[in-house]
């Protein structure tokens, strides 16, 4: 898990060959075609989740298919696939919900991570969660995004809101 959260210029380089041209193949395909089964709903909420913060990282193609990432997400939790699953396959499919800039979906963020056994889950998902209640975005995202930053944003980012 280092090395997943750690990233790095080679880690992204192998999962960019692992996986990037798998994101691009799938990406235009309906929510429904990938909660077939568990194991491949969990898989797409990886590709089109965390598969694009590596091969895209710092562009805004990062987030280009978080939309798509939650909404398998949701399908997920609505089957209770997750509920049968130990908690490093379940944090994979809140994810999605922690990187929303959705304050509904941050909550569901805090209530499905605050399930899980290791607290750095749920501590993340608060911190995640506090950034949307302060400021509605995540500021670390607003040079990607082309957008300008609000008052308290930058110093947010430099007090360590830059995952």
């Amino acid at each position: 898990m280092d090395d997943w959260y750690g990233g790095g210029p080679d880690f992204d380089a192998a999962v960019r060959a692992l996986a990037g041209d798998w994101r691009e193949a799938l990406r235009a395909r309906p929510v429904e075609a990938f909660l077939t089964d568990p194991d491949t709903a969990l898989a797409a909420a990886i590709l089109f989740d965390q598969v694009p913060r590596n091969i895209h990282r710092r562009r805004a193609e990062a987030f280009a298919t978080d939309a798509l990432a939650r909404a398998v997400a949701r399908g997920i939790v609505a089957k209770g696939w997750d509920q049968d699953w130990p908690d490093e396959r379940r944090q994979f499919a809140y994810l999605p919900f922690e990187h929303s800039e959705d304050i509904a979906d941050q909550r569901e963020s805090l209530r499905l991570m605050n399930q899980l056994t290791d607290p750095a889950f749920p501590e993340y998902a608060k911190k995640h969660f506090d950034m949307i209640d302060r400021f509605g975005r995540f500021p670390h995202r607003n040079a990607a995004l082309g957008r300008a930053n609000r008052p308290g944003e930058e110093a947010a980012i430099e007090e360590g809101g830059n995952w």
